[in-house]
C-alpha cells in the first residue's frame, strides 16, 4: 500500500471490516508496486479420472506495497493461485488484474521464487542473478552494481563468485531471491520459499526478506504452510479452505514494524497464532481431541 493511503475491506468469514494502516514512508523508493485484484476466480484441472476444482470463486484485492501470505493445508490451491496470478495457468473462471492490466498470459513484470533454488551449477552466484537480465535483454553491466547490492543486503557479497555446489542451502535461496529482485519488479512471487530449509535458516532469511522488503517496498504474494512464518512476514494472511481453495478468513496483522523475533513471544503474537489456529480447526484441518 502507498504511505499515506487507507483502505477498507471485509473479512469473508467474520464479516468485520477493517481499516489497514498506512506503512511507515520509505526513502527514496525505486518502483512502484502493483495493485492485484482477483474477481471471482476458478481453476479446474482435467485429469484421467474426472476434473478436479483447486480453487473457487476467489475474490481478493491486494494493496500497492503490501506484503500478504496465503496459508492453507497441502492441495487447496494455494500454488495453483499463485501460477494463475503469474499469468503461467490460465483461470477456468474469474479475473485478475494487476495494476488495472488483465491477466491472460504470462507476464515478465514480476520475480517469482519458488521452494527450490533452480540455480544454473555453472554460472557463479552474482551471474546467476544476472541471468535475469541477460533472459530480459537489459543492461548487464548496470546491473552488476545492483546485484551485488542484494547479495550484500542478504549477507552473502562474499559469496558471489562463488558456484552453487559450495554454497548451503539458505545461501543458495538467497541468491535465488537476489535473482528475482535485480530487475526491480512491483511484484514478487514467492511459491514457499523457506519450506525446505532448517529452523534457523528459515528464521535468518524471514529477517532478510523484511529487510529488502522494507527496503524496496515491493508487493509481495508469499505462500506458506507455516503459520508463525506468515504471522511474521505479513500484513494479512489469506485462510484457504481445503480444496477446493476459498478464502475462509483474511486476518489483519497488526504488529509494530520493523519486526525482529522476539515479537513471537509477545501475547498478540500468540493471539494470531491462536485465531488462526481456530480457523483450521473449525474446518477440520487441525484436529486435537483426546485420543
Amino acid at each position: 500500500m502507498a504511505a499515506g493511503n487507507i483502505e477498507t475491506t471485509t473479512s469473508p468469514r467474520s464479516g468485520t471490516a477493517w481499516r489497514k494502516r498506512p506503512s511507515a514512508p520509505t526513502a527514496d523508493p525505486v518502483i512502484a508496486p502493483a495493485r492485484i485484484s482477483l474477481r471471482g476466480v476458478s481453476k479446474t484441472f482435467a485429469g484421467r479420472h474426472g476434473s478436479v476444482e483447486a480453487l473457487s470463486s476467489v475474490s481478493l484485492s491486494i494493496g500497492a506495497g503490501e506484503f500478504v501470505s496465503i496459508i492453507g493445508p497441502s492441495g487447496c490451491g494455494k500454488s495453483t493461485l499463485l501460477m494463475l496470478v503469474a499469468g503461467l495457468e490460465p483461470a477456468t473462471g474469474g479475473t485478475i488484474d494487476i495494476g488495472g492490466k488483465l491477466i491472460t498470459k504470462p507476464t515478465s513484470d514480476l520475480g517469482i521464487v519458488f521452494q527450490q533454488d533452480v540455480l544454473l551449477e555453472w554460472r557463479s552466484a552474482l551471474d546467476n542473478i544476472l541471468l535475469q537480465c541477460q533472459i530480459r535483454g537489459l543492461d548487464v553491466a548496470g546491473a552488476r552494481d545492483r546485484a551485488r547490492e542484494l547479495l550484500a543486503m542478504v549477507g552473502i557479497d562474499g559469496f558471489a563468485s562463488s558456484y552453487p555446489h559450495e554454497l548451503s542451502g539458505g545461501m543458495r535461496q538467497r541468491v535465488s531471491i537476489c535473482r528475482a529482485l535485480v530487475h526491480d519488479p512491483p511484484l514478487l512471487l514467492m511459491d514457499e520459499p523457506f519450506g525446505a530449509l532448517d529452523a534457523l535458516t528459515r528464521d535468518q532469511l524471514q529477517i532478510d526478506l523484511l529487510r529488502l522488503w522494507s527496503r524496496r517496498r515491493m508487493t509481495v504474494l508469499f505462500i506458506t504452510h507455516s503459520i508463525s512464518e506468515a504471522i511474521f512476514l505479513s500484513d494479512r494472511i489469506v485462510v484457504m479452505s481445503p480444496r477446493p481453495g476459498r478464502i475462509e478468513d483474511v486476518i489483519t496483522v497488526d504488529l509494530p514494524r520493523p519486526r525482529r523475533l522476539a515479537v513471537r513471544e509477545t501475547p498478540e503474537f500468540i493471539a494470531y497464532v491462536r485465531r488462526v489456529t481456530e480457523v483450521f480447526k473449525s474446518l477440520g484441518v487441525l484436529r486435537d481431541e483426546d485420543p
